[in-house]
C-alpha cells in the first residue's frame, strides 16, 4: 500500500502552503491532461504489461547466472541509474555476493579512468558478463566502455558473442548493428520508451533478473500504481496529486524540490528521480515555441544523516523547497538500542526503544519542524520495501513527472540540451585528433 500525506501543506501559512480551492482549481485539469498524454504515444506505463519480454529476460538469466561469477553493467543515465536502484533497494546493503546465489554485480555509469581500471581487480575477465545498454546505440560514454572491455576479454581468451548481450534501440543504432555483426544477445529497449523511463523495461529488468530481484511482483506493483496514474478521478489518481502540488508550489516560489527518503535502501531511487525530474522538467521552450526556461532543480537527501547536513537550510535558509518524506511504514525486524546508563537522565529518552522507533520519530520531528516554520512538505509512505511498493513508486513518479510536463506545457519527453552537450563533445574530439595529426 502507497499512501501521500499532503496535510502538512494546509498547515503552512501564506502563500508558502496550499488550499484545498488551489488544488481544486487544478484538479479540474485532469481529463483534459489524460487525454493529450494519451495522444503523446509514451509507452512507459504500457510496456509493463509485455509478459513476453519478461518471459524472454528470465529465460536469459535462467541460463546464465550460474555460468558466471560477475556481471557488469555497462551504461550512463538512464541506461545505469534504474539498475542502480533495484540494486541498493532490494539487496543486501553488505556482503551481497555472500548472502544469495548468482553473480555480483557491478554498475559502470561513468567513464572515470579509475574505475575503468579497478574494476579489473575484482572481476575474472573471462568468467564476467557484460551488460551494455544504451537506447540510442550510439552513447559515446557507453560505445567507449564496450571497446574497452570487448579488447580485454578478447584479449583474455575470453568470447565476446557469450559475454556479452546489448540493450539497445530494436533496429537503428551502432551498437545494433555491432551485435547482429558479432552475434551478441540483444533486447530492444521499447521506442516510445525515453531512457529515463525505461526502469521497467529490459535496461532494469535484465540486470534486476541477474540480482535476484523478482521482476514479476516489480511489475505487479507498477500496474496497480498504472491503474491510478489512468483514473480520471483526482481522489485516486496520485501522480496527478503531486504534479498539482508541485505546479502550484513552483508558481509560488519553490523551484526546488526535494526528496528525502527515511530509509538507506532508498537513496539511490532518489539519485533516479533527480534525473526523471530535471530532464523532463527543464526545457528553454515550452511546446508554443515560447522562451520560459522552466524547470525544478532536484535534490536528493537522506534521512536521517542529512538532517545534520541539510535541515539547517531547509529550516532557515529560502524558502524555495518542496521536501517531500518516503517514508517505509515497516523497516524489517525490530533492533533494539540498549538502555543508556541509569544515572544519565539527559539519555532516558533512549530507554526501551528501537532504531526502528527513532527512525521514525526523528522523521515524525524533522516533519513537525519544517511546518512549524511554514516549509511546505509532504510524505509518502509505503508500508515495506519490496518489489511490489518499488514498482508503485517508479509509475508514481513517472506519471507525476509526465503530468507536471502538461501542466507547465513542456514536452516532458525529448533533451535538445543533452543532445547539444554530446554534439560538442564529439566536435571536440575530432579537432583534438586533428591537431594530433599535423604534429
Amino acid at each position: 500500500m502507497l499512501q501521500i500525506d499532503f496535510s502538512n501543506l494546509f498547515k503552512v501559512s501564506g502563500d508558502h502552503g496550499l488550499a484545498e480551492k488551489e488544488l481544486d482549481r487544478v484538479f479540474i485539469r485532469l481529463p483534459a491532461c489524460l487525454e493529450q498524454f494519451k495522444n503523446r504515444a509514451q509507452d512507459f506505463f504500457r510496456v509493463i504489461d509485455d509478459t513476453a519480454a519478461v518471459a524472454e529476460i528470465k529465460q536469459f538469466v535462467r541460463e546464465r547466472r550460474e555460468r558466471y561469477r560477475d556481471v557488469v553493467v555497462l551504461g550512463i543515465g538512464g541506461s545505469a541509474l534504474g539498475a542502480s536502484c533495484l540494486q541498493q533497494s532490494l539487496t543486501p546493503l553488505y556482503g551481497h555476493k555472500a548472502r544469495r546465489p548468482g553473480p555480483g554485480l557491478y554498475i559502470l555509469d561513468n567513464i572515470d579512468p579509475v574505475m575503468m581500471r579497478e574494476i579489473l581487480d575484482v572481476i575474472n575477465l573471462k568468467r564476467t558478463l557484460f551488460i551494455v545498454v544504451t537506447k540510442s546505440g550510439g552513447t559515446p560514454e557507453t560505445l567507449a566502455q564496450y571497446f574497452y572491455f570487448q579488447a580485454l576479454v578478447a584479449k583474455a581468451g575470453g568470447r565476446v558473442g557469450q559475454q556479452f548481450v546489448v540493450v539497445t534501440d530494436p533496429q537503428e543504432g551502432f551498437l545494433r548493428r555491432a551485435a547482429e555483426r558479432d552475434g551478441i544477445p540483444t533486447f530492444p529497449v521499447p521506442p516510445r520508451v525515453g531512457g529515463r523511463f525505461s526502469v521497467l523495461t529490459a535496461v532494469g529488468l535484465l540486470p534486476g533478473a541477474f540480482m535476484g530481484v523478482n521482476i514479476d511482483k516489480l511489475l505487479r506493483g507498477a500496474r496497480v500504481m498504472r491503474d491510478r496514474f489512468l483514473s480520471p478521478d483526482p481522489r485516486i489518481n496520485d501522480s496527478f496529486r503531486l504534479a498539482a502540488v508541485q505546479h502550484l508550489l513552483a508558481q509560488k516560489g519553490k523551484s526546488i524540490n526535494v526528496l528525502m527518503p527515511y530509509a538507506q535502501k532508498l537513496i539511490r531511487f532518489a539519485d533516479w528521480y533527480r534525473q526523471l525530474l530535471s530532464e523532463s522538467i527543464g526545457k528553454a521552450v515550452d511546446e508554443r515555441g515560447e522562451t520560459v526556461h522552466a524547470g525544478l532543480t532536484p535534490v536528493s537527501a537522506l534521512g536521517v544523516t542529512d538532517q545534520h547536513s541539510q535541515s539547517q537550510l531547509y529550516n532557515e535558509g529560502p524558502n524555495d523547497k518542496l521536501i517531500m518524506f518516503l517514508n517505509v511504514k515497516n523497516l524489517g525486524p525490530r533492533v533494539n538500542i540498549p538502555s543508556p546508563p541509569s544515572g544519565e537522565s539527559t539519555l532516558a529518552f533512549l530507554r526501551r526503544t528501537s532504531f526502528n522507533e527513532l527512525m521514525d520519530v526523528e522523521c515524525q520531528g524533522t516533519q513537525r519542524s519544517y511546518t512549524e516554520n511554514d516549509r511546505p512538505n509532504l510524505a509518502i509512505t509505503v508500508d515495506r520495501l519490496d518489489e511490489d511498493h518499488l514498482g508503485q513508486l517508479f509509475i508514481l513518479f513517472q506519471g507525476a513527472t509526465a503530468f507536471l510536463g502538461e501542466l507547465t506545457g513542456v514536452d516532458a519527453f525529448n533533451q535538445p540540451g543533452v543532445e547539444r552537450a554530446k554534439q560538442v563533445t564529439k566536435e571536440i574530439l575530432l579537432a583534438r585528433q586533428g591537431a594530433k595529426k599535423r604534429t
